[in-house]
């Protein structure tokens, strides 16, 4: 008797449970459980899912379970098979071609710089617009995150001190025209090779260097292989997250407002992962020999000065490419500006 009351409670607690949900919010990634996007995503599921008293539920996957690459998920969130999806730029610049600004070169000067332009409501949401209106209807982007720090040049072959010294290197890319485009600039081979045979290019020489953020070198253990790396930092490493815009509109606005809010908090987190991280990282790489450098400032404006020709290549894309890269612009100079007033105030 005992057994079958509690298995009554159960099935009337599991009831209730699935009563309560009024809305189930699907989340596909093609990472696993130790990727910092679904650490991130914890966080998510655990304040909508309190803040909107079971209301809404929120369903991870990971792994490549529902789809197995960036376009498939795109795709899959426009059909409304799944809710949410992290990507970098590159990914859905092929839907929306003008996106491919966030990834010109050397535009970003650092940290607060970019969260200062992703945090700018305006830009955000002009952009949001722009991708619903031009590109996949049902791909509402909520926020920009960081997908693992700056993207930096390391080889196994020699120090990288000016775009000199990336002449005849073969460099892996992904398979994105932009990219290679900086390579070629430089003098470099663009090596496109899929993510998970990275490592073994490096150790066969297919590939002689490669340009990531340092916590997903080190993650990867390319620093197996690696023996130089140059702290250019020539691309932030901006993480889209997308959110089916009719299950968005589809909420009351109680639900909508706990959402919007749910995201900030995994932004918060996923932003700080790759700061702490990248300063392990590089403790790793010291510790295996790696020669870690630093550019000076004349330096670094050897690496941008060669880089500029790709405004016009990107210029080149579209009618509209004009308005959106005067749009970051402007939104990179008005943080700017903003920041350097509230360092003066701090310094006083």
């Amino acid at each position: 008797m005992k057994k079958i009351f509690a298995l009554a409670l159960f099935m009337c607690f599991m009831a209730v449970s699935a009563h309560a949900a009024k809305y189930t919010l699907v989340y596909s990634a093609v990472t696993g459980k130790d990727n910092y996007n679904y650490k991130g995503m914890t966080a998510l599921k655990s304040y909508v899912e309190n803040a909107s008293n079971g209301e809404i539920e929120v369903k991870l996957y990971v792994g490549g379970q529902l789809c197995s690459s960036g376009r498939e998920c795109l795709e899959l969130l426009q059909e409304g098979s799944i809710d949410i999806f992290q990507t970098n730029a590159g990914e859905p610049a092929n839907f929306w071609p003008p996106l491919s600004v966030l990834d010109l070169p050397y535009k970003l000067p650092n940290d607060p710089v970019a969260e200062c332009v992703f945090d700018n409501r305006e830009f955000m949401s002009e952009m949001r617009q722009g991708f619903l209106k031009d590109a996949l209807s049902n791909a509402r982007l909520m926020v920009i995150s960081n997908s693992g720090g700056w993207r930096n040049f390391a080889n196994i072959r020699r120090p990288i001190k000016s775009p000199e010294d990336v002449k005849g290197l073969k460099i892996r890319t992904i398979p994105a025209e932009l990219q290679q485009e900086l390579v070629k600039l430089m003098g470099g081979s663009p090596t496109p090779v899929s993510w998970p045979e990275v490592y073994t290019s490096l150790g066969s020489g297919v590939a002689e260097g490669t340009k990531n953020g340092i916590t997903d070198m080190v993650t990867m253990n390319f620093h197996d292989h690696l023996k130089f790396v140059t702290l250019d930092g020539h691309a932030y490493m901006a993480g889209l997250w997308w959110f089916s815009n009719k299950k968005f509109q589809s909420l009351p606005p109680e639900l909508q407002k706990i959402v919007v809010q749910g995201f900030d908090i995994l932004n918060q987190y996923i932003r700080a992962y790759p700061k702490y991280n990248d300063a392990l990282g590089l403790e790793k790489m010291k510790e295996k020999g790696i020669e870690v450098y630093v550019p000076t400032p004349d330096q670094l404006k050897m690496f941008q000065d060669i880089s500029k020709p790709l405004d016009e290549w990107y210029l080149k894309k579209g009618d509209t490419h004009q308005q959106w890269l005067d749009k970051y612009m402007a939104a990179i100079e008005s943080c700017e500006q903003k920041l350097e007033e509230q360092y003066k105030m701090d310094m006083m």
